[in-house]
């Protein structure tokens, strides 16, 4: 029993965790200007969640400027764990990145704690502009290739900040949100991961419709006191995009 425990507890913490910050639309329209987004802390692959409290802050950045969302935010039960969710009425164009940085996360597995800060990017009424604007997050992945309107099989490139400025050789892990009920030949199958170059900058091919979530993972330079020890922080710069397959 022992043994077995202690092969479901590496198992486990094999998988990947990640925020999302997902919206039931990323090109909006002006016949449809409300944007419903969710929030989960969840391992995206195998549909599994975990409990999330409500967030530190969650809001949308327009046009240089933070407008929370946390007066909006509601809970939702799924499969009997918290998850989140707003809705936000969009009245001009441009550009809405919508994101959200949680409450850290501790994991007695890999005896840290988890705090990603997480952003996804709407368009809205065919502005085509601001998409590759920073939202001043401690980590964030800044796109090269424009987040959203993107076909499955399209090749995504973006660049890894931490405090701003670009880090060099980040590693990214990479992950389908998947609700197809898909099987991966094996966990190793189950988290992509590449590197980013000298300049932050990194490429990979989405071959899926669908959400995919990319979180480049950085050791952050400040630390948690958790029962009387101060326990190092992963720190992860976390975008999602949906990619949609030609009808």
């Amino acid at each position: 029993m022992k043994i077995l425990l202690a092969s479901l507890v590496c198992a486990t913490s094999l998988l990947a965790h990640f925020q999302t910050v997902m919206t039931d639309q990323s090109v909006v329209e002006q016949k449809n200007p409300k944007v419903s987004i969710q929030y989960e802390f969840t391992h995206p692959f195998e549909q599994q969640l975990m409990n999330m409290q409500k967030p530190k802050e969650a809001g949308v950045f327009f046009e240089g400027k933070k407008t929370s969302l946390l007066p909006n935010l509601q809970s939702v039960e799924k499969n009997k764990m918290t998850t989140w969710k707003s809705d936000y009425t969009i009245k001009e164009p441009g550009v809405y990145q919508f994101y959200v940085d949680p409450m850290p996360y501790f994991e007695p597995a890999e005896d840290k704690f988890i705090r990603h800060q997480t952003k996804t990017i709407v368009d809205a009424f065919n502005s085509g502009e601001g998409w590759d604007k920073p939202v001043g997050l401690k980590a964030e992945i800044v796109p090269l290739s424009r987040p959203y309107s993107l076909y499955a099989g399209n090749l995504f490139s973006a660049k890894v900040l931490y405090k701003g400025k670009p880090v060099p050789n980040a590693e990214i892990e990479v992950e389908y949100y998947n609700t197809k009920g898909l099987k991966a030949p094996n966990d190793m199958y189950v988290t992509q991961v590449v590197k980013a170059d000298g300049n932050g900058i990194f490429h990979v091919a989405l071959p899926l419709e669908g959400w995919w979530g990319f979180a480049a993972l950085i050791d952050d330079d400040e630390k948690i006191k958790h029962e009387g020890k101060s326990y190092p922080v992963e720190l992860g710069a976390v975008l999602w995009l949906k990619t949609e397959k030609i009808q």
